[in-house]
């Protein structure tokens, strides 16, 4: 049997597995997850990484694996005589990583760890027999807020489900869990909707609903072009059973519905802050509500929550609001009551570095987003703190900053700008926003960047008004992540308070 033949075959965790030689690109936490599980299935697994943690490389063995640590610029003999199957890419592989190119050329059959999981999806099943439903989420912007949302309404709603993919738990995890799940709402990125469009026909998942939240420009020199970028990110709408749900304020959103091949009978779903339509989610009045999951959709309209709920629970800025809808329409989808939505929003609370609001002193706010990392999610913030001193920059990611500025930029009350592409940050401000005032930190402050920043900042608020850490760019160039960056602004906040730096919050702002 060809090596084609045999893979079209493995559709089941019940297959044949034994013996089918896999190479792991990459030993993060998803490699792991993807090396463990084919070893538990019988596969001959060779994992190959420039990079691994302690933890992993130890266990690699222990679960019969082989690993080999080594430079990854060209193909390894190692990797070429082991002569794979299938090749197994942590998500962090671009198209055009030199050991992606080979196996293209070679024909060997490239998968991620998603594909894998739909295949072997049905290791723990429900009481009826089937597996899990998917829900697959994705979007430049608000991918993670909507999948633990998405997740808690089910929960509420009286279903066994898990947030996975990447939002940190892999998808693989979920899958073999022992207690199974009712659904799986999965989190992916364009990296891994990119591996899902190498698939093979019996590779392609059929999920029950899905959502793109947004499209901006985003991760351009890992996709080659916004266009490339575009395409994987619709991915996420093929074969959809049920709901595809858009983003009625985002013109492309629509358009990638309208052009996916999905199962007869599902449906588009829309949402926005508008008034929504016969077949939509959308807000009246303050009210948040559904007019697409109930008989009457014409003329009536379900209640899930008000906008004042959501205001006393800090959830009420405008794309967070968004969110909140995208995840009611897929839970929606699958039978979850208005009444377990409108439970769920209340107890629901927004992960560290999303819109934070880290302190409250001496007149100012300060809000951590070390989250919006690409422009797309800073102009959500500055949306939600007009006037507010901007902190902006850091690893652009081959994005032009230049729109946001001209777009929302100019509603800021100053910008400091952090990191090591500065120079493309201050130049948009100077063309598309000169009224606002700028203030750069140099990269050389590495380690003591967020001191320099809270100072420069509380000096330009003059005791009254707010502070928004929203790079608009990865962090990766000044901190370990986005998590990391945060953490330190909120430091560098707390010990300008414990310095009892607010008597001189009025002292003239440092010169341009």
């Amino acid at each position: 049997m060809s090596a084609e033949s045999r893979l079209a075959t493995l559709t089941s965790w019940r297959s044949d597995w034994s013996g089918l030689r896999v190479a792991v690109l990459g030993l993060s936490m998803t490699g792991f997850s993807v090396a463990d599980t084919l070893t538990e299935l019988g596969a001959d697994v060779l994992v190959v990484s420039e990079s691994a943690e302690q933890e992993y490389a130890d266990l690699l063995p222990v679960i019969g694996a082989r690993f080999e640590l080594g430079s990854l610029a060209e193909v390894p003999e190692s990797l070429s005589d082991f002569a794979p199957e299938v090749v197994m890419a942590s998500p962090g592989f671009s198209p055009t990583h030199p050991v992606i190119r080979w196996a293209q050329e070679s024909g060997i059959a490239i998968w991620g760890d998603i594909e894998l999981a739909w295949r072997v999806r049905d290791k723990v099943t429900r009481a009826d027999g089937t597996p899990a439903d998917w829900v697959l989420i994705t979007g430049t912007n608000g991918k993670t807020t909507t999948t633990q949302l998405t997740a808690s309404l089910l929960v509420e709603g009286g279903l066994r489900a898990a947030p996975c993919g990447n939002i940190g738990v892999p998808v693989l995890d979920a899958v073999r869990d022992p207690e199974g799940f009712d659904a799986l709402v999965v989190e992916l990125s364009s990296h891994q909707l990119w591996y899902l469009g190498q698939s093979s026909v019996e590779g392609q998942l059929f999920p029950h609903a899905s959502v793109c939240l947004n499209l901006a420009d985003d991760h351009l020199v890992w996709h080659g072009s916004a266009q490339a970028y575009r395409d994987a990110k619709a991915i996420v709408y093929r074969n959809t059973r049920v709901a595809c749900v858009y983003n009625k304020a985002d013109e492309a959103t629509r358009v990638m519905v309208e052009e996916a091949e999905v199962v007869d009978g599902a449906r588009a779903i829309g949402f926005d802050l508008g008034i929504p339509g016969p077949s939509d989610l959308g807000v009246v009045e303050g009210l948040l509500v559904d007019r697409a999951f109930l008989d009457d959709r014409a003329t009536s309209a379900l209640e899930l929550t008000t906008v004042a709920d959501l205001q006393s629970v800090g959830l009420a800025a405008p794309h967070i609001v968004q969110n909140i809808l995208a995840a009611s329409a897929l839970a929606r989808s699958l039978g979850v009551e208005p009444e377990a939505i409108h439970a769920a929003l209340q107890s629901f609370r927004l992960d560290e570095h999303r819109i934070q609001v880290i302190a409250l002193h001496a007149g100012i706010t300060w809000v951590d987003d070390s989250k919006a990392t690409n422009p797309h999610a800073a102009a959500s913030s500055l949306r939600a703190y007009p006037g507010a001193v901007w902190v902006v920059g850091g690893d652009l990611k081959g994005v032009d900053i230049a729109d946001l500025v001209a777009s929302v930029g100019s509603t800021a009350r100053a910008a400091v700008v952090i990191g090591v592409e500065r120079t493309s940050v201050v130049a948009a401000f100077e063309r598309h926003a000169p009224g606002v005032p700028v203030f750069e930190v140099d990269a050389g402050e590495t380690g003591h960047v967020m001191n320099r920043v809270v100072e420069i900042a509380a000096g330009i608020v003059d005791g009254e008004g707010t502070v928004l850490l929203a790079p608009a760019a990865a962090s990766f160039d000044q901190f370990s992540s986005y998590a990391d960056r945060g953490h330190r602004f909120a430091e560098a906040v707390r010990d300008w308070i414990d310095r009892g730096s607010a008597d001189d919050a009025g002292r003239t702002p440092p010169t341009v």
